[in-house]
């Protein structure tokens, strides 16, 4: 990707267990979000706004989130 983004989701990736993923710029809602890590497909930035709506499973999780994701939603 070109210009893109680097936030975390509560879920890890399936293949590396990272959580810092990648989406473009614009953050279309159709545009792919990728593992930051291993570049694997995750999810369409929808259904990642939808996960990050939806909050951190635990305290600590909300912590991590908090200083990562700096930018709104």
């Amino acid at each position: 990707m070109g210009l893109s983004e680097d936030f975390r989701l509560p879920v890890a990736c399936p293949s590396c267990g990272s959580h810092l993923m990648r989406v473009s710029s614009v953050k279309n809602p159709d545009d792919q979000v990728h593992c930051a890590s291993c570049h694997r497909f995750i999810c369409l930035w929808h259904e990642a706004q939808t996960v990050l709506r939806k909050g951190p499973g635990d305290e600590s999780e909300a912590l991590i989130e908090k200083a990562v994701n700096r930018f709104d939603r």
